[in-house]
């Protein structure tokens, strides 16, 4: 038994997970969840919780953040945070430290999720991977939006990972257009990371009550969720109702993009923390509704993640591989 302290993290906009990899096999331990805004850093954060859960000082460090790897630094794109792998590993004194894009954490994830970690979201019902040759995409909306892909052949798992979550947003409807042209105002690009996202629910609540030119207090997206399940709000349900069919569109897209033939995996916050609403929702139609290749769409299943941490499943995944290297 190796007593290896394996330390991993999943690090959003707002919210940073801190855990222990098992060292004998995939799994974690000891998750803590901490507002980033309450740490100058993330080796503070980091400190916080080592000494919360009385562990010692890590063997290997292996992170995920929720923007591009470059040159072993991650610039958060929605947090103040900035990773560096190599000054981690002087302040820590160890040579393993490695640093993931998020999604890139999640596609790691995803030969480890079991059958109720997954949820079909629409037709068809979820069929098991091909075990030598596969192409998926994973998407998923939380403060931001992010993307990546995941490649199986043979016996190597390859994640496709970029900065899927900042293309454009290409209108679909007249409502959408109208949508684009208020936010026109305001950005001088509107990419997905913007808008699919919580804030971006906030933006086309508020977008939606000034082409109907109706005066309304600001919801957070929380209330916004809550008074479109009520019922209570026309523009809440709309708003939301928008959401989910550009998340649809979009998902469509990069199916598309990928080649994504065996399936298009939904993870983020937003998704699973409202499955009920997704389900009734356009998100399928709107998947499917790709024009001359709307056959070849109605064939990829739609799934939701449903496990409470696959980024740091992802994450120990490869903290795991480190330590048996």
């Amino acid at each position: 038994m190796t007593d290896k302290t394996l330390l991993i993290g999943d690090i959003g906009g707002t919210n940073a997970r801190f855990a222990l990899a098992d060292p004998e096999q995939p799994g974690f331990y000891d998750v803590m969840k901490l507002k980033c805004a309450d740490f100058v850093s993330a080796d503070a954060a980091i400190r916080h919780y080592l000494d919360d859960v009385s562990a010692g000082s890590p063997d290997i460090i292996c992170l995920a953040g929720a923007g591009p790897v470059m040159d072993e630094v991650i610039k958060l794109t929605n947090n103040h945070w900035i990773l560096d792998a190599v000054s981690m590993r002087a302040e820590f004194d160890i040579d393993a430290v490695h640093l993931l894009n998020d999604f890139e954490a999640v596609a790691y994830s995803i030969s480890e999720l079991q059958e109720n970690d997954l949820q079909s979201i629409g037709m068809p019902e979820r069929k098991l991977l091909p075990v030598d040759k596969f192409n998926i995409a994973i998407i998923g909306a939380g403060t931001g939006f992010g993307v990546a892909g995941l490649i199986r052949r043979a016996n190597a798992l390859i994640p496709i990972v970029g900065e899927g979550g900042h293309i454009g947003f290409a209108p679909k409807s007249k409502i959408q257009l109208e949508l684009l042209s208020i936010l026109s105002n305001d950005f001088d690009r509107i990419n997905l990371d913007r808008l699919v996202c919580g804030p971006g629910i906030e933006i086309i609540y508020s977008a939606l009550a000034l082409i109907y030119g109706e005066q309304r207090a600001q919801l957070s997206a929380k209330e916004i969720f809550t008074e479109s399940h009520k019922g209570s709000d026309p523009l809440a349900f709309e708003t939301v109702d928008i959401f989910f069919e550009i998340l649809g569109q979009v998902s469509g897209d990069i199916a598309l993009c990928m080649g994504a033939t065996d399936g298009v995996y939904l993870a983020g916050g937003i998704a699973k923390r409202y499955p009920i609403l997704l389900q009734n929702s356009k998100f399928r139609s709107a998947f499917e509704s790709k024009d001359r290749q709307h056959a070849y769409m109605e064939r990829i299943p739609t799934l939701l993640i449903t496990q409470d941490d696959p980024g740091l499943l992802g994450a120990a995944n490869c903290a795991l591989k480190l330590s048996s290297s």
